[in-house]
């Protein structure tokens, strides 16, 4: 009956009577949409919109043809507008111009199908905030499009687009503008009126120019133009004063532009290009610069003026053909990573850049006080503290259970401390701040009563069986370590609560990790750790605060949403784009809300 319906409407003859429609959508989804607002028919396989969706709003709904006595919940006629309409991700080859019957939509999502064209009817949405149309095969746009008075979000990004409409400057309102992987050769002038634009990605690309007028983007505060063709970079870019974060990587610009107006350029990305000179004039005025990433270019030296960064934290110059740095580099007191491999670097010995970058800091300054006479009476400090210098503190051990050997940059720790507690078991060993390559063998003997160890501030690359057999212990702290890795029998550990391995060198999330049920705190940061497993994680139901801050996290799973014993999440510093700045900075629950809300229906 409601087919018959459906063939009698005039508006039918948009449909494809030959095409294959796909499931049905469930009369219930439709019901929660009359009533919510919001229909998500995402991943459903459907390979057109049925008619009944476009017309939600319009006909009278399959129930109340059913029952004539409705209660106050089934009150059709009481209905709110669509104002959100979810299609990713299903086998769409083409929008009908019925869209126009759902003028209260604010957002339309129909990222992941395979649309080759849009309707024109989309600029009589005239409500329409948000637009994702990305990761299908569009070869234009109409333009139409450029008559959304309130759009803010526009997302075309993994397209086929080759042009766009010259009248794109008439979208005044938007905010956000993803044109990244597509096959644009230009931009239009008109990209000057965007003066509300906060993010614009023109990644992947063919640009072999940025018009000068780009400058008149007053808020702009990100710009990706990563991976084009540029040679150069306007001058009057130097001159958006909202600028945080500009990405120019792999491109093939020779020099950089002088920045006297972007006092509040936080990150800089410039790597995989042909740069042969830095200057003082690129620098002097960057004082929020915190990440300088350059990487992969020619680069000969580096100017003393590099440490007028002073909030620099990440500097990056792997693979250039630097053969010296200022010592003054060490005095950058927030630099918390520096690459320098692949340089032909003649002042510094290879095995020193292995040591990582607070030893190599420690370094460059004592060069700056190399002649500055040492504090009268200090003996200097030695690689390896000699037993003697061992000052046993019995009180420390017999009233506080405490066994403490820190701060003496020592090679090994001395056997009689451990003689020492043979016969007064303790309950925390603090062994921090040393130059240990490995865990103290002999900590084995600790096993039937230390609950606590702390071995960061170390030179430790391997965790020692021995360790694991500390069957009591609940807080371990390694951070500041050379670790990669972690052995599979730290299983052993079941009464694991707290784990520090901040600034480490993982590059994967150590998988014993989610064996450990006790766990109650993970602390990862300043790492390179490049994924998680959402899943295994939903599983540590003690689990309440994971730190990945400062990793090499290109995107955050959905799933984790649903881990629901998190109570602090942590996830700045990484590359991933969303969830944005401004969701994470909303605290752990808004993030956790957010990441739930893009687990696909």
């Amino acid at each position: 009956m409601a087919a018959a319906r459906r063939a009698r409407d005039p508006r039918a003859g948009f449909r494809r009577p030959e095409a294959e429609p796909g499931p049905a959508v469930p009369q219930g989804l439709l019901r929660a949409a009359r009533k919510s607002g919001q229909l998500n028919l995402a991943g459903r396989g459907l390979g057109e919109v049925p008619q009944h969706v476009w017309r939600i709003n319009l006909d009278t709904p399959e129930e109340a043809h059913q029952n004539l006595s409705f209660g106050a919940a089934d009150r059709w006629w009481e209905q709110t507008d669509l104002t959100k309409l979810i299609l990713a991700s299903n086998k769409l080859q083409c929008l009908s111009e019925d869209v126009k019957l759902l003028p209260a939509l604010t957002v339309l999502d129909v990222h992941d199908n395979q649309l080759t064209s849009l309707p024109s009817a989309l600029g009589q949405l005239k409500n329409l905030q948000k637009l994702d149309v990305s990761h299908n095969q569009l070869r234009s746009i109409p333009e139409e499009l450029t008559e959304l008075p309130r759009l803010k979000s526009l997302l075309l990004h993994h397209n086929e687009l080759t042009h766009l409409p010259e009248g794109f400057g008439q979208l005044v309102n938007l905010e956000e503008l993803d044109l990244s992987n597509n096959h644009l050769t230009d931009i239009p002038t008109s990209f000057a009126l965007l003066i509300n634009l906060v993010r614009l990605n023109l990644a992947c690309n063919q640009l072999k120019s940025l018009p000068a007028d780009i400058s008149a983007m007053k808020s702009l505060k990100q710009l990706d133009c990563s991976k084009n063709y540029l040679e150069t970079v306007p001058s009057k870019i130097a001159t958006m004063a909202s600028l945080e974060q500009l990405y120019l990587r792999k491109n093939k610009l020779r020099s950089l532009p002088e920045f006297p107006s972007c006092k509040l350029l936080k990150e800089l990305h410039a790597g995989e290009n042909q740069i042969e000179t830095l200057n003082a004039e690129n620098l002097k005025h960057l004082n929020s610069l915190s990440v300088l990433e350059l990487r992969d270019n020619k680069i000969k030296s580096v100017p003393d003026e590099i440490t007028l960064l002073q909030k620099l934290e990440r500097l990056d110059l792997a693979n250039n053909d630097i053969s010296r740095l200022p010592y003054t580099l060490g005095n950058l007191s927030q630099l918390k990573f520096l690459a320098l491999e692949g340089n032909p670097l003649r002042t510094i010995r290879r095995d020193l850049l292995q040591k990582g970058t607070q030893e190599l800091l420690k370094y460059l300054r004592s060069k700056i006080q190399a002649d500055a006479p040492s504090p009268a009476g200090e003996p200097p400090l030695t690689a390896i503290t000699l037993p003697s210098q061992a000052r046993i503190n019995m009180h420390a051990i017999t009233s506080l259970k405490l066994l403490e050997y820190s701060e003496k940059q020592a090679a090994v720790i001395p056997d009689e401390m451990f003689d020492a507690v043979r016969s007064h078991p303790v309950a925390t060993a603090n062994f921090s701040k040393n130059q240990l390559s490995e865990v103290p063998p002999r900590i084995v003997e600790l096993k039937d009563s230390v609950c606590d160890v702390n071995l960061g501030f170390n030179r430790i690359s391997s965790i020692s069986l021995e360790l694991c057999a500390l069957h009591k212990l609940t807080h371990l702290d390694i951070r500041n370590n050379f670790l990669t890795s972690l052995p599979e029998e730290m299983e052993a550990l079941a009464r694991l609560q707290i784990i520090n391995l901040s600034f480490n060198r993982f590059k994967v999330f150590p998988s014993v990790l989610y064996r450990l049920g006790a766990l109650e705190t993970i602390l990862l940061s300043n790492n390179q750790v490049g994924a998680i497993d959402p899943l295994r994680l939903k599983n540590m139901d003690k689990l309440g605060t994971l730190d990945l801050q400062n990793n090499d996290l290109l995107q955050v799973p959905p799933e984790l949403g649903n881990c629901a014993t998190l109570r602090s999440l942590l996830l700045e510093g990484n590359p991933f784009r969303t969830p944005r700045a401004a969701v994470l900075a909303r605290g752990t629950a808004a993030v956790l809300e957010y990441l739930r809300s893009r687990i696909p229906a």
